[in-house]
């Protein structure tokens, strides 16, 4: 049964944090690996970041990433102080988990279905290096909001 977007396999979880430095090395420790490389969201000229229908050129963020399980990855996100979804999600509910990610394989036909369902694109975007984009979609309904993931080289990041 494949579900609303395709799978039902979650590949990523994703957490808004104030201060990535200090919480990836407080989930490397945790966890009991080493600490991730701290890296930007992306330049705009790659990323195109649309943020409720409108362009976003600042809204921007830094990333690190941890591999926790076969296709599973814990995502920490600390967001500018530009409008996006992310900054909107620490301002409203302070840290904590932002959105649960499925890899799909045609993000526009998902995003299309996902619509349907109830859901609400709120912000997308190509990933900073450009191979693959990003879906986020409100979901109150589920308690947290849908990312869809589309690698177009099967790397699982974005």
């Amino acid at each position: 049964m494949a579900g609303i977007v395709g799978t039902h396999l979650v590949a990523q979880v994703g957490f808004i944090v104030k201060d990535i430095e200090e919480t990836k090395r407080k989930w490397a420790a945790f966890l009991g690996v080493d600490v991730p490389e701290t890296q930007p969201c992306g330049d705009y000229a790659v990323t195109q970041t649309v943020f409720e229908g409108k362009p976003a050129p600042k809204a921007n963020s830094l990333l690190a990433f941890f591999d926790v399980g076969p296709g599973l990855q814990l995502e920490l996100i600390q967001p500018n102080e530009e409008p996006s979804t992310w900054r909107n999600f620490l301002n409203e509910h302070g840290e904590g988990m932002h959105h649960l990610a499925f890899q799909v394989k045609d993000s526009k036909a998902c995003v299309a279905s996902a619509e349907a369902a109830g859901l609400k694109l709120v912000q997308h975007g190509t990933y900073g290096d450009g191979n693959g984009e990003y879906n986020y979609l409100d979901a109150p309904e589920l308690k947290c909001i849908v990312e869809l993931l589309e690698s177009y080289n099967n790397s699982g990041n974005n």
